[in-house]
């Protein structure tokens, strides 16, 4: 099991440093470390499907708008790809081949599934990580389509996607959220979807350490993620481990923020404590 655990992270590192990460490859690794029942049979059979169903839209529809109508009649309306509230309660939400099985998900994880299959089929799709909700994106940036998977594919207006921000932030939609999201974004999104979903369960630490862990083998990732392992640790009963790794962070914030070192180290200290 552990040398399972450290050739998906090997090939998971691997992927995203590569030059083009493949965002579907990246999220069945994710989702091959939170289900030991995917093997790599498995995974080549999510992308099969995603194959499949690409091969399902019509030949090169045109217009942007008529990409976004192409995808959300095959996957929204003839398939049932869509989302509901209670999907947020589940963690197989954010795991892509669990999405591709039961058709429903986390916006971010319908949108992968979106942008997947549209680009498969020669589409110009890409994410677009609006504030508090994961959309997909046809055309240029400049009179770009909008569509919301969660909501089976339904293509926004300019209104629509206005009054999703403001449902999230309070604050109008800005030009700056409707760029491409790269996959390693979407990737450390559905991470902290993951880790959201595990701090909420403390029975669950099994998922927020192999979360975290995933989270610190991106290339760019927040000093703050030891942290939150060495917490995650210590929650564990690996008081070392997780004193060990709060220090670490400690020594890496103290240039900056010498009473926020201070307290980390305290906090490690009590942590050791705990073996007496």
């Amino acid at each position: 099991m552990r040398e399972r655990s450290a050739e998906l992270r090997r090939r998971f590192a691997e992927e995203a440093r590569a030059e083009r990460p493949d965002l579907s490859l990246l999220c069945l690794l994710v989702g091959a470390e939170a289900d030991s029942t995917l093997d790599e049979a498995g995974m080549d059979a999510v992308q099969a499907e995603l194959d499949d169903l690409a091969g399902q839209l019509p030949y090169r529809p045109g217009s942007p708008q008529a990409w976004a109508a192409a995808v959300r009649d095959l996957l929204g309306e003839r398939y049932g790809f869509a989302g509901s509230p209670a999907d947020y309660q589940r963690l197989e939400s954010s795991l892509l081949h669990e999405v591709v099985r039961r058709r429903r998900g986390l916006p971010i994880l319908l949108s992968v599934v979106w942008i997947e299959v549209a680009r498969r089929a020669g589409a110009p799709v890409y994410g677009v990580a609006l504030p508090g909700h994961f959309v997909v994106g046809f055309g240029p940036v400049e009179g770009q389509v909008l569509a919301d998977p969660f909501d089976a594919g339904r293509v926004l207006t300019g209104t629509d996607a206005d009054l999703l921000v403001v449902g999230a932030t309070g604050a109008p939609l800005e030009p700056s959220m409707l760029v491409p999201a790269a996959p390693l974004e979407v990737i450390s999104r559905i991470l902290n979807n993951i880790r959201a979903w595990a701090a909420a369960r403390p029975e669950r630490s099994d998922v927020a350490l192999w979360a975290v862990e995933l989270a610190l083998l991106l290339p760019s990732h927040p000093a703050r993620l030891r942290y939150e392992r060495g917490q995650v640790l210590v929650r564990r009963g690996e008081f070392v481990a997780g004193a060990e790794e709060m220090e670490t962070y400690a020594e890496l914030v103290e240039v900056v923020d010498e009473s926020l070192a201070e307290r980390v180290r305290g906090e490690a200290l009590a942590a050791r404590a705990l073996l007496n």
